[in-house]
């Protein structure tokens, strides 16, 4: 266990002392698992743990930042009635495949934008082109599970050609890609297991306009 650092964090505005020190307790590339002196509203210390993938000195709980550590990506065929790009991917903590969208990590330097084309490519073998119209609001990041984790996610839209690509998938992904129309959606919204993420985006689609298969980021 690392030692203690930034004791005495305090509340956002509040100016009530919620925690008292946060430890580093592993040391992996990609994701870390923190531990906090947390102090309840009786003036009692417990602890509290989650995870994040920043640097210790970047962990949101001192920056207060919203940048988008991952993306999610809905994007629909250019065809006369458009298809969504789902993927059924293996996940070690379930042990086994559920359904979602394409997302990924961005990395260092990049939009999200550019996040979405890269990890579509590797992802499904699919060119993706961005949408950028509509309320900017919706694509802002969102927190994952702020109980367990200081992740953002952002949502990017856009369109794919209906055509085969190659995966460049990692050695540590199984993932199979579905471009699913309506029905299909419906179908595995009822009997199967999705990402959350997924599901509500799966929501949207169900609504879609073949027509403006984007109006629903207009707000109105």
């Amino acid at each position: 266990m690392e030692g203690m650092t930034k004791a005495g964090a305090m509340s956002a505005g509040a100016g009530v002392k919620r925690i008292g020190g946060v430890q580093k307790l592993t040391d992996n590339p990609h994701l870390n698992l923190y531990h906090i002196d947390a102090v309840d509203t009786g003036g009692r210390s417990f602890d509290y743990y989650f995870a994040s993938r920043n640097e210790e000195k970047n962990l949101k709980l001192y920056t207060k930042a919203l940048d988008p550590e991952g993306i999610v990506i809905y994007a629909v065929t250019r065809e006369e009635t458009p298809r969504l790009v789902m993927i059924r991917e293996y996940r070690y903590p379930l042990d086994e495949e559920i359904y979602a969208l394409p997302a990924g990590l961005v990395d260092a330097g990049e939009t999200a934008g550019m996040a979405a084309v890269r990890e579509m490519k590797e992802e499904t073998g699919l060119d993706f082109e961005e949408y950028t119209g509509g309320e900017a609001c919706f694509r802002n990041p969102f927190f994952m599970g702020p109980g367990l984790t200081d992740e953002a996610s952002a949502a990017v839209f856009g369109t794919v050609k209906d055509a085969e690509g190659i995966q460049m998938c990692e050695a540590s992904e199984r993932i199979r890609v579905i471009l699913a129309d309506k029905e299909q959606v419906r179908r595995i919204l009822r009997e199967e297991k999705v990402s959350l993420r997924g599901a509500y985006l799966c929501m949207m689609f169900l609504q879609m306009d073949a027509g403006e298969p984007f109006r629903f980021l207009e707000a109105k």
